[in-house]
Formats: structure tokens, C-alpha cells, sequence
């Protein structure tokens, strides 16, 4: 019923760019908070960014000024626009949503993960 889709990722070098997007099925329910999350090989899931349904944005400092969150949501859909991306910065990033559901409350929702490679 609900799934939420990365694409975008792959192979860049160092200080290059990258888009990635998230699509959200939802059947009929509403998207609230989305962000996105990276986990690289041997650590915890970090969070990276989120966006409220307004456009209020909030970014980790490892990723402030290099990267921009954005969402439509009339087409549900959240983006990541990366820049200047560092080695540092590989890892699987995950789509998170939380979606609404009158008189059900709400849920989380994770997206698969795409790969995210910065390299020379």
C-alpha cells in the first residue's frame, strides 16, 4: 500500500554532484515529515536532512551547505540535490517519511536504500 522509492544514486567523483529522489506511493493517506537518512559500511543509520510539509528544512552539519532538500508534494516526491560531495559522504541513503492516516494516526516509512559512491 505504501512504498517510498530512492533513485538517483551511483558512481561520482570528489566534488562532484548528484540528485536524488524519492517517490511515495501513499493511497490516499498524506505525507508529513520526510528526511533522509545514509549508513555507511560498518556504522549506524545517520540522519542527513528533513523537510516539513511547509518547506521548513534542517540539515547535519556534515552536510550543511553542500546539500538541499525539497519536496512536491502535489507529485509526492522528495529530493536531494548533493554538491560538492566528499568520499565521505558514500554510503546507502534511505527515503523516510511519515505518513498521516485519518482516525489511524501515523507511521513511518523507509525506503529501500540507493548507493552512493564518491570516488576518484
Amino acid at each position: 500500500q505504501v512504498q517510498l522509492v530512492e533513485s538517483g544514486g551511483g558512481l561520482v567523483q570528489p566534488g562532484g554532484a548528484l540528485r536524488l529522489t524519492c517517490a511515495a506511493s501513499v493511497a490516499g493517506a498524506s505525507l508529513n515529515v520526510m528526511g533522509w537518512y545514509r549508513q555507511a559500511p560498518g556504522k549506524q543509520r545517520a540522519w542527513v536532512a528533513r523537510i516539513t510539509n511547509s518547506g521548513t528544512t534542517n540539515y547535519a552539519n556534515s552536510v550543511k551547505g553542500r546539500f538541499t532538500i525539497s519536496r512536491d508534494n502535489a507529485k509526492n516526491t522528495v529530493s536531494l540535490q548533493m554538491n560538492s560531495l566528499k568520499p565521505e559522504d558514500t554510503a546507502v541513503y534511505y527515503c523516510y517519511g511519515d505518513v498521516v492516516y485519518m482516525n489511524s494516526g501515523t507511521r513511518g516509512y523507509w525506503g529501500q536504500g540507493t548507493q552512493v559512491t564518491v570516488s576518484s
